[in-house]
Parts: C-alpha cells; structure tokens; sequence
C-alpha cells in the first residue's frame, strides 16, 4: 500500500505578490476609465516622490526578511516548506513583514497614479490575504512548529 504523501507547505490560494498585483491591475484599469485622484493633478510631483519613497521602503523591508529566512535556511515563498520560525530582527515586530511591505509599496503606487481607485480593490486583496494565505500558513505554521509559533504568535502582532 502506498503511503500518503502530507504535503509541507500551507497551501495558499495564490502567489502574495500576485495577489496585491491583482488588486494594483484593478484599481489601474478602473482609474483608466474614470479618473478619481487622491490630490489636485498639480501636486502629482509630491504624490509621485512620496509613492517612490514608499515603494523603496516596501522593496527594504522584503529584502531584510529575505536576508533573515536565507540565514534561516528557510523559505521566503509561502508555497515552499517552512524550515524555521524566525523571531528575532523584523520579525520582532511583524509576524508577515513581507505582507506588510508589499503593503507600503502599494500605497506608493497609489501615489504614484494619484488614485484613490486603488482603496476598494485593497480591501480586496486584504480580504484574499487574510483568508486565502495567512490564515492558512497561520495553521500550517502552529501544526508544524507547535508551542514554538504559538509563543511567537502570542508575543508578536501580526501585522504592526
């Protein structure tokens, strides 16, 4: 009898980077036909300088936690095996400092076009990350760590 193989990832519905894409596309698509800005067109050089500014900040942010799983051995694709819950660094302050990057950097392309129209799609993608990743790596992470992430998840907020 063959046995069965229990896969060791989380099970994510989506690639996070593709998620928040997703929800960039929309709102970009919807600003294409029905402009709603966030500021008067003439201060698009500060809504522009500040979106860049965040966007830098975000691509900070996941290359720290890349640096921190690779000297963990571990991976930083949530659809790969988690070898080790890193606590220290980043990771004292956000349980998912990549998802709360990729978030900053979304702001700063909100910026950048200047459109509001990126706000309800963020509720969406808010809502697929939720459910559709952290959840479940959540679960994935308490089945195969145990008390060790329960501590963590216990001592350290999810987000900020």
């Amino acid at each position: 009898m063959a046995e069965k193989k229990v896969k060791d990832n989380p099970g994510v519905i989506a690639p996070p980077p593709l998620i928040f894409l997703s929800g960039l596309f929309l709102g970009g698509l919807i600003h294409w036909f029905n402009p709603f800005y966030v500021l008067p067109l003439e201060y698009l050089i500060f809504t522009r300088i500040a979106g860049i500014i965040l966007i830098m900040l975000g691509l900070g942010i996941i290359l720290n936690a890349k640096v921190k799983m690779k000297k963990a051995e571990t991976n930083i694709e949530p659809w790969k095996p988690t070898n080790s819950i890193i606590t220290d660094g980043i990771y004292s302050f956000s349980r998912n400092p990549v998802y709360l990057a990729m978030l900053v950097a979304y702001f700063g392309f909100m910026l950048i076009f200047n459109s509001l129209w990126f706000l309800p799609t963020l509720i969406l993608v808010l809502f697929t990350m939720h459910f559709g990743v952290i959840l479940r790596e959540e679960k994935y992470l308490e089945t195969k760590f145990g008390e060790e992430y329960t501590n963590y998840k216990n001592s350290v907020r999810r987000w900020i």
